[in-house]
């Protein structure tokens, strides 16, 4: 039998990755083998991984579906990968599809773990399936009305992806806020209006926060018209996060909600996480969500990437990985 082998992206120790040869299984009755064609870096968690900044209290809760070895390193981690299906059940032979699993030239899953990409989404831009399934859950925990006034605080691949989608909502009046300025072309492209915090709108029904700064979510409480909620999307990781929740907060009764793609939003008890993500691909047909990709490298260059990547010196929203075709 012909030994199978694939190349692998892991964390070796905090701060230090490397690409490691890993055997692969013959796929069995019930699995697929997935070439990868792309994948995509979702900065905010996993430049927090490449840190070592997972809180020992997170580190069950923040595994990923595929996750080899265990935090704060050596751990194979990631999430976003597209490829085509080399081996399986017929009616997925030949199909891109969308998998929950690390960075990785080839894998061995079960079927049900990859969602067909739909013809009408290009395989590259399918890489931000995972962070618009995010956006989705969060506008189902928010539910944001018909005409509603609404501020997204945050600027990076989440926060785009929110705003993206409430630009479609009918009579919804929506600002991305952030603090670099060059995320006003962003915006444009998106179909959204930009401010920088000090000039961001306020009176606003609902803020959506992911911008996981203590600054960017104080602002949104002061955002707020009376009565109003903050959907928190950031991820603190180990870090403490101060408010002002004196002042007007009690009066003007503001309330803080937690929203995590971890659970489907309890506001939508028929649907499945596969139901969540099949939407969130099809709403990927659109192709302004082209802009929240923002940089690109081959796959044997992201140890050295993910260094720049996790301190802000490669700047970017959704970092795509593309993979060299290596049929056997």
């Amino acid at each position: 039998m012909t030994r199978r082998t694939a190349r692998a992206f892991w964390l070796d120790s905090p701060g230090r990755a490397v690409i490691r040869d890993v055997d692969l299984p013959e796929p069995a009755d019930g699995e697929v083998l997935v070439r990868a064609r792309y994948s995509g870096v979702s900065r905010g968690t996993e430049t927090l991984v490449f840190r070592g900044g997972v809180p020992r209290s997170q580190w069950t809760a923040m595994r990923a579906p595929f996750q080899e070895g265990g935090f704060p390193a050596p751990v194979k981690y990631g999430y976003l990968s597209v490829g085509e299906v080399e081996a399986g059940p017929a009616d997925l032979l030949g199909r891109t599809v969308f998998c929950l699993y690390p960075h990785q030239t080839r894998y061995v899953v079960p079927a049900a773990a990859v969602t067909p990409v739909p013809d009408a989404v290009p395989a590259e831009r399918a890489v931000l399936a995972g962070t618009v399934e995010t956006a989705v859950n969060a506008l189902w925990d928010a539910a944001p009305l018909v005409g509603d006034r609404i501020a997204v605080v945050g600027g990076g691949m989440v926060g785009c992806s929110v705003a993206a989608l409430l630009a479609r909502f009918p009579g919804v009046r929506v600002q991305l806020v952030d603090a670099d300025p060059a995320r006003a072309a962003t915006a444009e492209a998106l179909g959204v209006d930009f401010a920088l915090p000090a000039d961001a709108r306020g009176d606003r029904d609902l803020v959506v926060h992911a911008s996981a700064t203590e600054r960017g979510l104080a602002r949104c409480l002061e955002l707020l018209a009376p009565e109003g909620t903050v959907i928190e999307l950031s991820w603190y990781g180990d870090r403490k996060v101060s408010l002002p929740l004196g002042e007007a907060f009690h009066s003007r009764r503001l309330s803080i909600r937690g929203s995590q793609v971890g659970t489907v939003s309890p506001a939508r008890p028929n649907r499945t996480y596969a139901d969540r993500l099949a939407l969130a691909l099809d709403l990927l047909a659109d192709p302004a969500l082209d802009a929240l990709i923002t940089g690109e490298c081959a796959f044997e260059e992201l140890p050295e990437v993910m260094p720049g990547l996790a301190s802000g010196a490669v700047p970017a929203l959704c970092h795509r990985v593309r993979y060299g075709d290596d049929r056997p």
